[in-house]
């Protein structure tokens, strides 16, 4: 509970500029399969540890996970 309240939080301070509508079909998204999430940080972060930048490696992964994301947003 207080792990989801902080992963919350820490994804409101970075998605500032997304509406609230959109920012919370995300939390629920991300609630409803936490494993694809945390699959898709962890490729991120092999990719930006791998020299790309972090925007570019998030489009990637999003690019390689779109079937998955557009399930997990319904």
């Amino acid at each position: 509970m207080f792990k989801n309240f902080l992963m919350k939080q820490l994804l409101k301070s970075k998605m500032k500029d997304v509406p609230e509508e959109q920012q919370e079909k995300m939390f629920a998204a991300i609630e409803k399969n936490p494993e694809l999430f945390a699959k898709m940080g962890e490729k991120i972060q092999e990719k930006v540890k791998g020299g790309k930048d972090q925007m570019a490696a998030a489009m990637e992964v999003a690019q390689e996970f779109q079937k998955e994301l557009a399930e997990a947003l319904k």
